[in-house]
């Protein structure tokens, strides 16, 4: 039995962003279920299709792509179980893009990504993986995660109930290291490296490994310079 056909909704205030983008996602055979010109819009489309993912821009009128993204991933009367966000930006260290990944986004692509990196990213964030390009996220969350007082994100700051592998792991998640490379370092097995992994987005009821890198930084785990915290 074949599996279900996965279904995305392209949200961008550019007409050809969103039929150039339209055009390569359903060439690979994936549906795209709307279009939106704004967050507003975004948001009815995906209580509407309800899709898997949606490609969300950042900078639309009215409401704003990290409204749209709080909304849809809010759990609220506009909330979809299920669906993933990534985010579309023109600039990696945007910091509104920071913003978009404390709501909850599953990470961000550069507009001008290849097709073949596009349908890639959109299949893995379906499958329930992070898009998370461990270089730019890490220098974005470097940037920006100190220097404001980021708005109440929902992420639990309490780290205690992690076991100190866990913690390790969280650690070293956060420096931007793949499954693989963390098996490595550890001296693990990627099937073990992904339960503790597994358990440590549980334990914190984090979404995806994007808002576990986040919540590292923010809770001082880990420092803006890739060093173990001091709080």
């Amino acid at each position: 039995m074949n599996a279900p056909a996965l279904r995305a909704v392209i949200a961008d205030d550019q007409a050809l962003v969103r039929t150039g983008f339209g055009m390569i996602l359903a060439a690979d055979g994936i549906e795209v279920t709307a279009e939106a010109a704004d967050g507003a819009e975004a948001v009815d489309a995906v209580r509407r299709t309800r899709p898997d993912v949606v490609l969300m821009d950042i900078r639309m009128p009215g409401m704003d792509g990290i409204e749209a993204t709080r909304r849809i991933l809010g759990g609220g009367p506009d909330g979809c179980d299920g669906t993933r966000v990534i985010i579309l930006t023109t600039y990696d260290l945007d910091h509104y893009v920071y913003a978009a990944l404390t709501a909850g986004a599953s990470g961000f692509l550069l507009k001008d990504v290849t097709p073949e990196h596009l349908v890639a990213a959109v299949r893995l964030v379906r499958s329930g993986d992070a898009l998370l390009a461990p270089t730019i996220t890490r220098r974005l969350i470097e940037r920006f995660a100190h220097r404001e007082e980021s708005p109440r994100t929902g992420l639990h700051r309490d780290l205690s109930g992690l076991t100190p592998r866990e913690l390790e792991v969280l650690r070293l998640l956060a420096t931007g290291l793949s499954n693989a490379e963390l098996a490595d370092r550890l001296f693990l097995s990627p099937t073990t490296v992904k339960t503790h992994v597994g358990r440590i987005l549980s334990k914190l009821d984090l979404r995806d490994r994007v808002q576990a890198v986040v919540l590292a930084y923010e809770s001082g785990l880990i420092s803006p310079q890739g060093q173990p915290g001091t709080d």
